[in-house]
């Protein structure tokens, strides 16, 4: 079996939605939250990230967002309350009795983790990668961009960013219905709650990426937020080793 073909466990989150998360390695808990328009497999098992992590002496724990990947993917809108993304997070880490545990993510996932932290999440570690200031703070600029491309489908120039963003949504499979639908769930949070984590925070994003505003503000705005770079936009810098490395070295520490 490849490091890309693990099998999902699943559960069932708070309103009954079946959620799948994967892992790899054993030893301290890390739970890793993928992107919009991706999942488990994609973000962190295809290019190797989640293994370098592991491979430091971590069980990885990766699940799919509602939506998303393995897990359900309803089309009504009453599956996608405000706040749903996070949640399921907060269900996994109860239905997996996590209590000493690290917590991150990218893009979304990022996002999802802060709004986590923002509800009562308690990791001792936090990563917070291909995320900006403003990606955290004011939702709807981004959620715009995807409501754009969600509802012109096959309309964009070949090679435009938009097109870029279409051919990805075709690569993981995804159902646009759905996720146009994960866009309701988008929440924003306030400077100030950002002021009150205190845990120590990776902020890493590509050189060339700021789809979600400046990664080095976020880091700014945490109390023990510290930035990392890392070649590439926010798409390349996910099929890049040094994205996984500064994650693994982050927390091995």
């Amino acid at each position: 079996m490849t490091r890309n073909e693990i099998e999902p466990h699943f559960f069932h989150s708070f309103d009954g939605a079946r959620i799948a998360w994967r892992e790899l390695g054993e030893g301290r808990p890390v739970v890793l939250i993928h992107g919009y328009f991706s999942d488990a497999k994609t973000n962190w098992l295809r290019y190797g990230h989640a293994a370098a992590v592991a491979a430091n002496g971590f069980r990885v724990i990766m699940p799919d967002l509602r939506g998303h990947g393995d897990s359900a993917k309803p089309h009504d809108a009453g599956s996608y309350p405000p706040d749903a993304l996070m949640r399921d997070g907060l269900a996994l880490i109860e239905h997996l009795n996590l209590t000493d545990y690290d917590l991150g993510g990218y893009s979304l996932g990022a996002r999802t983790t802060v709004r986590m932290l923002a509800n009562g999440a308690a990791p001792a570690r936090v990563v917070l990668s291909g995320m900006g200031l403003a990606g955290i703070v004011a939702t709807a600029g981004r959620g715009g961009y995807f409501r754009n491309v969600l509802t012109n489908l096959g309309s964009f120039e070949r090679g435009s960013r938009e097109w870029l963003t279409e051919a990805f949504l075709k690569t993981t499979k995804g159902d646009p219905e759905a996720l146009l639908r994960v866009l309701d769930t988008f929440v924003d949070t306030p400077p100030g709650v950002l002021e009150q984590v205190t845990q120590p925070v990776l902020v890493v994003a590509g050189a060339e990426d700021d789809d979600n505003g400046s990664a080095q503000d976020l880091a700014d705005a945490l109390p023990a937020g510290r930035y990392a770079e890392v070649p590439g936009n926010h798409m390349s810098a996910v099929t890049k080793p040094e994205l996984g490395e500064a994650i693994a070295t982050f927390l091995a520490r």
